[in-house]
């Protein structure tokens, strides 16, 4: 993400998570299920080693467990659920158990999801918050052996819902987060690429292929003309909610430059999609890039042809700084950012 971000500073998505809804908690929580170049963090097994994951998320949900077995749930898939429990629980390790079994095709590893999740606090056994029950108040989240949600889940289905405990954490900047019990709902498959309805490409634009998995690959014509303030164009119209400035915003996109087609940065050859602010300045995107997202609807792909002055020109030093970019984004996800 640093080729576009800010002053080429990594991004932080200021993102609710499904636990305490800050961003402390997303760090410790997603462990990479929005931003597929983050770091681990501390949601992982600490003894476990990515290379010795199983490839099987049947093998990867955690057990069941006195605590967990302590924890009684009420309400229905899909809506805020009640919890109640003796408190504290002194949690030392994650524990499961199924609620509601779903139907349909088993996760497997590197997925995405749409998910609703509530959560209480193990200590005390107050409410802490609830996040994806509602329209754009949960990114995706992608689906690994050895993160939250597949030691939560596991092979599940859509439709499972499942409790389980979460010992507290301390992350690698020295945030804490307090033990907690969660409750989450596998509401659905999410998508990895625009599903719209395709566009007709007016002249005059970068040529644009897909491959059978969505990633494009961009051909810059002889003639392109870079007009003096980005323009965005739709390639493929999604019919999702539109997204507003400061949203985080779930996504697919390749940038290349505009004299040579020479790509320089791309979620698509890192493999995952990425979460992203769209707003412009410190902490955000370039001005171009947030131009491509703010007022897109979810589910659509855009081009955007950026002029220099809205991308690096403004940033002394910069690689890109004389270079007009070219950016083709798909909008996957949108979610509003807590005030």
């Amino acid at each position: 993400m640093g080729a576009y971000a800010h002053e080429n500073e990594v991004i932080t998505v200021r993102h609710r998570s499904i636990a305490a809804l800050s961003a402390a908690a997303l760090s410790m929580l997603v462990l990479a299920g929005c931003a597929g170049d983050a770091e681990p963090t501390a949601d992982a097994d600490p003894s476990a080693d990515a290379t010795e994951a199983p490839a099987d998320l049947c093998d990867s949900a955690a057990p069941g467990g006195d605590d967990i077995d302590a924890v009684k749930v009420s309400g229905e898939f899909g809506e805020e659920a009640e919890v109640s429990f003796d408190a504290p629980l002194e949690l030392t390790e994650i524990e499961r158990k199924v609620l509601t079994e779903g139907s349909g095709d088993k996760l497997e590893v590197g997925e995405y999801i749409t998910y609703a999740a509530t959560v209480y606090d193990a200590e005390t056994g107050e409410y802490v918050g609830s996040e994806g029950y509602d329209d754009q108040t949960a990114l995706p989240a992608g689906v690994q052996a050895n993160n939250i949600f597949g030691m939560a889940l596991g092979c599940a289905t859509p439709g499972t819902r499942v409790a389980f405990t979460f010992p507290g954490q301390t992350a690698q900047d020295g945030t804490t987060m307090s033990s907690q019990v969660y409750v989450l709902d596998f509401l659905a498959r999410a998508e990895t690429k625009a599903w719209g309805e395709a566009e007709d490409e007016p002249a005059g634009l970068p040529a644009v292929e897909r491959a059978e998995d969505g990633e494009p690959t961009i051909t810059i014509p002889d003639d392109l003309e870079v007009p003096e303030e980005t323009e965005v164009t739709t390639l493929i119209a999604g019919d999702g909610a539109t997204v507003e400035d400061g949203d985080s915003v779930f996504l697919q996109y390749k940038g290349v430059k505009a004299s040579n087609g020479e790509e320089f940065d791309s979620s698509w050859s890192r493999g995952t999609p990425t979460a992203l602010p769209a707003t412009a300045g410190p902490g955000g995107v370039v001005e171009g890039f947030a131009k491509a997202m703010i007022g897109q609807k979810v589910g659509s792909q855009v081009i955007a042809v950026i002029p220099r002055a809205e991308g690096y020109g403004p940033t002394e030093g910069h690689e890109l700084q004389e270079e007009d970019l070219i950016f083709v984004v798909d909008i996957l996800g949108a979610m509003h950012t807590a005030e």
